[in-house]
């Protein structure tokens, strides 16, 4: 027999005559022993009649007595000595089976506890022969279930902040949603007021180490039976346990108070504040899912940012009506582009010095079929949300063009000037779009001027540069929009190769009750542009007195509704031909 194996004497079916089944058993306890794995023979009533080394050196192995069985105990009473449970008793019936030819395999992964540890081990049964004798193995699989257990977990947790992650997070709120004889249940939605700004100008490595930071406080503020998770940038979720309305948003002032201290940053700190979404599910409300929650809990979090940051939200239902409507009216402006419901309405800019007007703005109107005539504040903040800008942006583009194009042969050669939003500026797209629209009306590059805000500059100087680099070499006149609105640096206007320099109304409208203040503002804008190379705009010209100031400062060109407004392509031949009449009568009264 060979060394370390024990058997019991086997009845002689394994082979003909004592000596072919003497070397038949001999044969079958090698085969037994060579195995790694802890392995047994047992027959169909469990008595073990055969067990390798690695079965005797587990027991000990693992300093467990239960283990420390050898030939002649039954397996059987070793399974139930582990745990005399259901499933246990069903995996001794299964082996029973086994025996019995009634089925061919058992195998099934479990888990046992020692003082160790608690080790894995798959456990595989076959028949061995048809008296019923059955060989199981056990190999130790613990480092596999290890590394699954810990895939699973980097699956399911943020890797920065070791929180629960999207997909976690929505698996808890549906369990919890589910649970029998829960509570009610509420979701808070954080977003952190200024981490962007944080990140751009600290760089990634230190809004990580933020986030972390953030990760900590909120985990610290909650109750046991709470659990934060992060959904991604500084969004985070609380899912809040037999929790109803008003325990939200005592948790959520909590929460609001944890951000009053500054966060350590390394070699400085920072401050930040937090707007909060709360939505609630009720101890009995069927079929809401977590995606329904969270996404209350969202248009909450929204309408907190919009009444000012830093503010705490419950949702309404008519918060989500109003969604509804957004996403509703988004789709009508999609086909509104192709149906032909959008029209162009110009504004004249005036050359101050002369008196004459030497462009015209082009302002998106949309003249939907049942609600009328649209301003751009009522759709192009839709558009840069949904993704519709860039389509809205590029028909802009190729009316203004062709409109411009058909004043010149006309005898009107105007500059029109087209605004363009952030959101298509950051698509690269720009200046490729910019010139197809020259090249399809056949308009001279230096008939048209692009408009983009003080405050879409500044969100990336660099690539603003770049862009306006290239749409001026091509011939594009290039404007800052809303100049003084924003709070973009010196250096960074100084850097930007733009030629007009577009003051704020704001800046103008003041001139009414702080005429003195209003007027140094303006006069310092004056001279920036001009020490960059600029030539200045005052918009938002609405009385005879500010446009007075504006031409004494030594403003370039002025627009506003007091030199006219906006008006249709077709007034416009009209009005310039009123205009030019009007000047001339002003200059014979002059010389007389």
């Amino acid at each position: 027999m060979p060394r370390g194996t024990d058997r019991l004497p086997l009845p002689h079916d394994l082979g003909q005559g004592q000596e072919v089944d003497r070397a038949h058993a001999d044969l079958v306890a090698g085969v037994l022993d060579a195995l790694p794995s802890p392995t047994v023979l047992i027959d169909a009533d469990g008595t073990m009649l055969l067990v390798n080394s690695a079965w005797r050196a587990a027991g000990d192995l693992l300093a467990d007595g239960r283990l420390r069985v050898g030939v002649g105990g039954n397996y059987f009473e070793v399974i139930r000595s582990l745990a005399d449970d259901e499933v246990n008793r069903a995996r001794i019936d299964e082996l029973r089976d086994l025996a019995a030819g009634t089925r061919s395999l058992v195998a099934v992964d479990y888990a046992l506890t020692t003082v160790a540890g608690v080790r894995w081990y798959h456990l595989q049964a076959s028949r061995a022969d048809q008296s019923g004798r059955v060989v199981v193995t056990h190999t130790d699989i613990t480092s596999r279930v290890a590394a699954e257990q810990a895939s699973d977990r980097r699956a399911r947790h943020d890797h920065l902040t070791d929180l629960p992650n999207r997909a976690h997070l929505h698996e808890l709120i549906d369990a919890e949603l589910r649970r029998p004889g829960r509570g009610p249940v509420s979701v808070l939605f954080l977003d952190a007021d200024g981490f962007k700004d944080v990140n751009d100008t600290l760089g990634h490595e230190v809004g990580d180490h933020l986030l972390r930071e953030l990760a900590a406080r909120l985990s610290g503020s909650t109750r046991t039976l709470d659990t934060v998770g992060r959904l991604g940038g500084d969004e985070f979720v609380v899912l809040c346990r037999d929790c109803d309305i008003e325990g939200a948003l005592a948790l959520a002032e909590r929460f609001q108070r944890t951000f009053d201290q500054p966060f350590d940053l390394g070699e400085r700190s920072t401050r930040l504040t937090v707007s909060i979404g709360v939505a609630g599910a009720p101890a009995v409300a069927e079929g809401l899912r977590s995606t329904d929650l969270v996404r209350d809990a969202d248009l909450a979090m929204y309408a907190a940012k919009a009444a000012g940051r830093n503010r705490v939200r419950v949702f309404t239902p008519d918060l989500r009506s109003a969604v509804e409507q957004r996403v509703l009216v988004a789709a009508e402006l999609r086909e509104a582009i192709d149906a032909g419901q959008l029209v162009l309405h110009y504004q004249p800019v005036l050359h101050l010095p002369t008196g004459e007007v030497t462009g015209m703005e082009a302002l998106v109107r949309w003249q939907h079929p049942t609600r009328g005539l649209l301003a751009p504040c009522d759709f192009v903040p839709l558009a840069e949300q949904y993704g519709i800008v860039v389509p809205l942006t590029r028909w802009v583009l190729a009316e203004a063009t062709r409109q411009a194009v058909a004043w010149e042969y006309d005898g009107l050669p105007l500059i029109t000037g087209v605004n363009i939003s952030a959101a298509h500026f950051a698509t690269g797209t720009l200046v490729a779009d910019v010139l197809d629209a020259l090249e399809e009306s056949g308009l001279a590059p230096e008939r048209l001027l692009l408009e983009l805000t003080e405050t879409s500059v500044a969100e990336d100087p660099l690539r603003a540069a770049a862009q306006f680099a290239q749409l001026r070499i091509a011939g594009v006149e290039v404007s800052i929009d809303d100049f003084g609105s924003g709070f973009s640096s010196l250096s960074q206007l100084v850097s930007i190769p733009a030629g007009v320099l577009k003051m704020d109304r704001s800046l103008i409208a003041s001139t009414a009750g702080r005429r003195s203040e209003s007027a140094a503002a303006i006069a310092a804008v004056v001279g920036l542009a001009s020490a960059c190379g600029m030539r200045s705009l005052a918009e938002g010209v609405e009385t005879a007195d500010q446009l007075a100031l504006v031409t004494e400062l030594g403003c370039v060109y002025a627009q506003g509704y007091f030199i006219a407004r906006p008006m249709t392509a077709d007034a416009v031949p009209g009005w310039l031909t009123a205009h030019r009449a009007e000047l001339a009568r002003a200059g014979q009264h002059q010389l007389a």
